[in-house]
């Protein structure tokens, strides 16, 4: 075969392989043509700020947990009485409590995805999987399309036993995410403000229903937003942070 000929062989099967990606890039979330061809980033250590139950961020670094799709901040699901309770952040306070129970954390990189996080198969310092962890405790779902059912097992657990999500009903993320076209993307949400259970000894209570002018704290707002069916009315703008002129 003359030489221009493979010359003109090969640029136009990479041409074909660009304008793939270019076209889907929207569905493929943990895959990135500069994680095929640019360096492979180090792994990334240190205390990390939960975004929401499988982001993270560390020194400045969007964190995406590899395999698994947690429930959206904003998303909302249904307990075992069919009462609605914020999913989202329940997901994300589960994870900050198994994060803070032994730092730093460590994340490898497996990819970049289309909103530029790493996307990473993180451990604490005791060697725990993060992602495992989220999935067998219910708190996240194992996501096939791109584990290739590396959580089944775990998910499998947790749904056997009704912990977490598989207590009630509730929407996959990713169907959530299809529904709701408003939501906010992964690259501007603001690191959630975690709200600690020690906060549940303060004696507060869903009942009667507050506005944020009779709420005195920030941390209080923050638990109803976080425990109460009504809570989600004090975030008037979905950023995860209720009675803002309070915090």
């Amino acid at each position: 075969m003359p030489l221009r000929l493979v010359f003109v062989t090969v640029a136009a099967f990479a041409a074909l392989i660009t304008q793939f990606f270019i076209q889907h890039s929207d569905r493929l979330p943990e895959t990135d043509l500069a994680s095929w061809i640019g360096p492979t980033p180090a792994p990334i250590a240190g205390v990390a700020s939960v975004i929401d139950g499988d982001t993270i961020e560390i020194h400045g670094q969007r964190i995406r947990f590899t395999g698994i799709d947690a429930p959206e901040s904003r998303q909302y699901c249904d307990d075992a009485k069919g009462f609605e309770y914020p999913c989202g952040r329940r997901s994300a306070e589960a994870l900050d409590s198994f994060l803070s129970a032994s730092k730093p954390v460590q994340c490898t990189f497996v990819s970049w995805d289309s909103y530029g996080r790493f996307v990473g198969d993180c451990r604490r310092a005791d060697g725990g999987g993060v992602a495992s962890w989220m999935v067998e405790h219910g708190q996240a779902l194992d996501w096939p399309r791109y584990s290739r059912g590396a959580y089944a097992e775990q998910q499998a657990k947790a749904q056997a036993a009704k912990t977490g999500l598989w207590a009630g009903t509730f929407q996959a993320p990713w169907d959530w995410r299809a529904n709701h076209a408003d939501y906010a993307q992964p690259a501007i949400s603001k690191p959630l403000g975690i709200v600690g259970s020690g906060q549940v000894a303060q004696g507060y209570s869903c009942q009667p229903r507050r506005t944020c002018s009779q709420i005195s704290s920030c941390d209080e707002a923050q638990w109803y937003l976080s425990n109460c069916p009504w809570g989600r009315k004090l975030d008037r703008d979905g950023d995860g942070m209720a009675c803002e002129t309070l915090c």
